[in-house]
C-alpha cells in the first residue's frame, strides 16, 4: 500500500495520522426549523382564508405557487437538512408536508388534467378529495403521537393540523360549505401556531434576541 492509500484509509476512518491532512472545522448546519414552519404556516394561512371564503374568494387555484415553491420546495429542502441535523421528527415531518403541498398543488394545475379527469362526475371528485385529505389526517395523528413528549406548542400544532385535515375531508364528503369552512378556521388557527413555533425558533438562534419565547417543552428525567 502507498503512502497515499495509508493517507486516505486513514482520512476516511477519521484519524490524520501524518499532518499532511488539515483537521477538518466541525460543520455546524444552521437551524432550517423556521424555514419549514414559516412556509408551511404561510401557504397553510392562505390556503384556509380561500376556504373560508375570506374576500369572497372561493376557488383555491392562486394558492397553486405557493404550494409549490413555499409550503413545497422550501420545506423539502428544510426537511433534507434536518436529515443532516439527525433530527428524524422535523426531517420527516417537513419532507412530508413539503411533498403533501406539492402534490396539492398539482392537483390544480390545468396541465395536470387531474381535476378535467373527473368532469363528468363532480361527486366523485369531491370523494377522492376526501380521501386524499382523510389520508393526510392518519399522517398528521402520527405525527401528534409523537409530538404528545416534546412540547406544549407542538401537541396545539399537530392537534389543531389533524382536526383540520378531519374537517375538510368531512366538508368534502358531505358537501356542506359549513364544514369545509370550519375546516378553514381550524386552519388559520394551525398557521397561527406554526408561526410562533417558527418565530420561537428563530429567536432562539439569535445572540442578542429581544425576547425568548416558550414553548412549553417537557423536562427529561
Amino acid at each position: 500500500m502507498t503512502d497515499v492509500e495509508k493517507n486516505q484509509g486513514s482520512l476516511y476512518a477519521g484519524q490524520y495520522n501524518n499532518g499532511t491532512v488539515p483537521t477538518p472545522r466541525p460543520h455546524r448546519v444552521a437551524n432550517p426549523g423556521t424555514l419549514g414552519l414559516f412556509s408551511f404556516a404561510s401557504t397553510t394561512f392562505i390556503l384556509s382564508m380561500y376556504n373560508v371564503q375570506a374576500r369572497g374568494v372561493k376557488d383555491p387555484n392562486v394558492v397553486v405557487g405557493m404550494a409549490i415553491f413555499c409550503g413545497g420546495l422550501a420545506q423539502l429542502l428544510a426537511g433534507m437538512w434536518e436529515f443532516c441535523r439527525m433530527n428524524a421528527f422535523a426531517a420527516t415531518a417537513f419532507t412530508s408536508y413539503g411533498a403533501f403541498w406539492m402534490s396539492f398543488a398539482a392537483i390544480f394545475i390545468p396541465g395536470s388534467g387531474i381535476v378535467d379527469a373527473y368532469a363528468k362526475a363532480p361527486g366523485e371528485l369531491d370523494n377522492a378529495l376526501g380521501i386524499y385529505l382523510i389520508t393526510w389526517f392518519m399522517v398528521t395523528f402520527l405525527f401528534f403521537i409523537v409530538a404528545l413528549r416534546k412540547s406544549v406548542a407542538f401537541i396545539a400544532l399537530f392537534g389543531f393540523l389533524s382536526l383540520t385535515f378531519a374537517l375538510l375531508a368531512a366538508g368534502f364528503f358531505s358537501g356542506k360549505e359549513v364544514v369545509t369552512k370550519a375546516g378553514g378556521s381550524l386552519g388559520i388557527v394551525t398557521a397561527m401556531v406554526a408561526y410562533y413555533i417558527g418565530l420561537a425558533e428563530l429567536l432562539a438562534s439569535e445572540e442578542l434576541a429581544i425576547v425568548k419565547l416558550p414553548l412549553g417543552v417537557f423536562k427529561r428525567d
